[in-house]
């Protein structure tokens, strides 16, 4: 129903990122566990996401309605992150590129969570709608009376 984003490797990355310019700043260690820990969580949150779609070359799309409540997890973590780094910019020294990158990462995320969590809704009100009974009973009607 719904394909795993292809920015995937992108967050990977900027994960990455994220570690190498923290590990590189010993004497910022308050900021290198902050932000570490913000990492971990986001990639917990990937990992179940990976996890929903199987493992090898057969992998299947996401359901929205699982996945919905985990990209707006992400999502949220993402925001959180963003704002640490903006709110402790100068005291861990964090360049502009990491933190745009950061805000990049995350409207990319927010966007896929508006995404997944719209196409659930709809399904959900599909569902419900075939369990009422309007499903099959809202059929076209032909013309009547003279043509």
């Amino acid at each position: 129903m719904f394909a795993f984003p292809t920015f995937y490797r992108a967050a990977v990355g900027a994960g990455a990122l994220f570690m190498l310019f923290v590990a590189s700043a010993p004497a910022r260690a308050d900021c290198q566990t902050d932000i570490q820990a913000f990492m971990k969580r986001r990639d917990g949150v990937i990992a179940q996401l990976n996890a929903m779609t199987g493992s090898g070359p057969k992998k299947k799309q996401l359901d929205p309605q699982a996945a919905c409540p985990k990209f707006r997890s992400l999502s949220g973590i993402l925001g959180e992150t963003v704002a640490y780094m903006e709110k402790n910019k100068d005291w861990c020294a964090l360049p502009d590129q990491l933190i745009d990158g950061a805000k990049q990462q995350r409207a990319q995320f927010s966007k896929t969570a508006s995404q997944a969590c719209g196409i659930a809704a709809k399904v959900k009100e599909m569902k419900e709608k075939q369990a009422q009974g309007m499903g099959e009973s809202q059929a076209q009607k032909l013309p009547t009376g003279p043509l």
